[in-house]
């Protein structure tokens, strides 16, 4: 079985629905995942929008949310997943809020692409604190079994 990510909110490259964005409630969409590999002692999943501020003139990957240590016996998670209802030992990091948590989709000008990247490690990474993606991204290093990727895009109605 293949390592899978998908969200029963939206399918792959599907438009994400506004309830998971500044427009509407910005809370977390469900996510599912499947085929988690052999050998895999934790999951991280990162989600980020390449295409800050313009997609027409991107100038940074903006990070919306960093988790680390989720369990691999977990599947996914719920829609608008709180801090108590996540996975025993799963641990955040900081978005580019500078808080921990989800933050939706927000983007300024057009459609953007927001990549929900999942991946599968070799380890459970130290307490880390609250990271920067960039700090999780160091301490993943070498212990990436595998990966997985759901996408979607938003453009705010004006």
């Amino acid at each position: 079985m293949n390592f899978e990510l998908t969200s029963p909110a939206f399918p792959p490259n599907g438009e994400i629905p506004v309830v998971y964005t500044c427009d509407g409630k910005d809370i977390s969409p469900p996510l599912e995942w499947v085929g988690i590999p052999p050998g895999t002692k934790s999951l991280v999943l990162i989600v980020e929008d390449p295409d800050a501020p313009d997609p027409e003139a991107p100038r940074m990957v903006w990070t919306h949310w960093v988790l680390y240590n989720i369990p691999p016996t977990s599947h996914g998670l719920p829609e608008g997943v709180t801090p108590d209802e996540l996975p025993a030992g799963t641990r955040q990091g900081l978005n580019d809020w500078k808080r921990t948590g989800y933050g939706g989709p927000c983007p300024p000008i057009g459609r953007h692409r927001y990549f929900f990247r999942l991946f599968a490690l070799d380890t459970i990474l130290p307490d880390l604190g609250t990271p920067t993606k960039a700090k999780l991204e160091q301490a993943m290093k070498g212990h990436i079994i595998a990966r997985a990727v759901l996408m979607g895009t938003y453009e705010r109605v004006k």
